[in-house]
């Protein structure tokens, strides 16, 4: 991070990226003296409530970050930047989104957690848009014209007052991580209680992660018998940029168990600050995550540690787990929402554990039509990940040329051609049964 001294003494002069959080409440001037330079803006964290009316001097800036600043409307100058890719709001207080700032060159929008009732139709003018988050806002429809996205792959609209899930969301063409559970007409099923199991009886060790809607620890369970080290998550409470923290408890329960996700042993009763947890196995150390989360270049797909690289049979194991684990999450009635490699852990003989369920939704099953259409719009999330795990792999192997068909059927234009995941797990066993006989 730099600082605003640094850009009023010319320090930054020729600057590709800057990033300023000092509680601004006015924008920074200096900051047009980077205008022939200056690719990347980040303005989050600071009182902010406005742009300058000459923003659009920023001729070459590509992404702009404004979070956790007080704007109440979003700046409708923003459509005088012709380059301007990504934009992200979040956590501010917008309710109003003027028809003007809709930036029709924008691929990657982010206003979560504010208080936006309505998109202007306009938002159907951004064709590149690939990635759209909106969770956390007061959203009663979403306009129509936001159909004419064809290339909309992502989209979190979770924690809404959404009446009804759009029909005609339901066909586009490239749509693969739908989330939106919170809203009013979600299905709210009733989890089974788990065992409930007093705070005290944890010692915690050491952190393990901190992600958008918990925090996962280590800890010794002292369960009057012989201590076990275990997994707990304590979750935060807030809504996140997937959705609501009480749905993805809920979502981890229903789930069930399965070899291809961390077993759930219990939940926490008597934290002292009253927040919910899950008490899960801890997962053994030889696991690691298979891929890393989307670059600003990538957007929505995955990127991979250099020099990664997976045997064939690493691959089809993975794939095989992966598709074994949708089909019983469907079965459920729930939808994943975020199949993606940076969600997966393997070892290096290809075992996979499959998890995060922070974006998790609840559908109803006796809905036929909705209910297929919602599940091969995670099918196409999974050709995705079959479509990763094949450039990781270098080896010439008719089982993989199997898969890659099996990854063109998933990423079918047409949401209803495309196979269930009973089918491809079906077809993924056979694959893995003929390269062992």
């Amino acid at each position: 991070m730099q600082t605003l001294q640094q850009l009023q003494n010319g320090e930054l002069k020729g600057a590709t990226s800057l990033k300023l959080s000092e509680e601004l409440s006015h924008f920074p001037q200096e900051i047009f003296e980077l205008a022939d330079t200056l690719e990347i803006l980040d303005l989050s964290r600071n009182n902010l409530s406005s742009l300058p009316p000459d923003f659009g001097r920023l001729k070459k800036l590509r992404i702009l970050f404004c979070s956790e600043n007080p704007f109440t409307t979003l700046p409708e100058v923003l459509a005088d930047c012709p380059l301007l890719d990504i934009v992200g709001f979040k956590s501010n207080q917008i309710g109003v989104v003027p028809p003007k700032s809709v930036n029709p060159n924008i691929r990657w929008l982010i206003l979560t957690n504010n208080k936006v009732e309505k998109l202007p139709a306009e938002i159907g003018n951004c064709h590149r848009m690939q990635k759209l988050m909106l969770a956390g806002n007061k959203l009663q429809e979403l306009p129509q014209q936001l159909s004419q996205c064809r290339n909309l792959e992502l989209l979190r609209i979770s924690a809404n007052q959404l009446k009804e899930l759009p029909l005609w969301l339901l066909t586009m063409p490239k749509l693969s991580w739908l989330a939106f559970s919170g809203n009013p007409f979600c299905k709210k099923p009733a989890a089974q209680l788990l065992d409930l199991i007093h705070w005290n009886e944890f010692q915690i060790s050491h952190l393990l992660g901190e992600g958008a809607s918990g925090i996962i620890s280590q800890a010794t369970w002292n369960n009057g018998n012989e201590p076990k080290d275990v997994a707990i998550k304590i979750f935060k409470g807030a809504v996140t940029s997937d959705g609501l923290p009480e749905d993805e408890m809920n979502a981890c329960i229903i789930a069930g168990a399965h070899p291809g996700l961390v077993q759930i042993i219990g939940q926490v009763t008597a934290h002292p600050e009253d927040k919910k947890g899950l008490i899960m196995e801890l997962i053994p150390q030889r696991f690691y995550n298979l891929g890393l989360p989307p670059s600003f270049e990538s957007c929505t797909r995955d990127v991979f540690t250099e020099g990664l690289s997976l045997s064939a049979e690493q691959v089809l194991k993975i794939a095989t787990t992966i598709a074994s684990v949708a089909t019983q999450l469907h079965s459920n009635g729930i939808m994943h929402s975020d199949m993606y490699a940076h969600n997966t852990l393997i070892d290096d003989k290809g075992n996979t554990l499959f998890g995060d369920f922070g974006a998790a939704c609840f559908y109803e099953l006796s809905g036929k039509e909705s209910a297929s259409a919602l599940e091969r719009i995670e099918v196409r999330a999974y050709g995705c990940l079959i479509d990763d795990l094949l450039g990781l792999c270098h080896q010439a192997d008719q089982a993989l040329i199997k898969l890659a068909k099996l990854r063109d059927a998933c990423m079918n234009k047409d949401v209803a051609s495309r196979p269930d995941f009973q089918y491809l797990e079906n077809e993924l066993l056979n694959c893995n049964t003929k390269q062992d006989s």
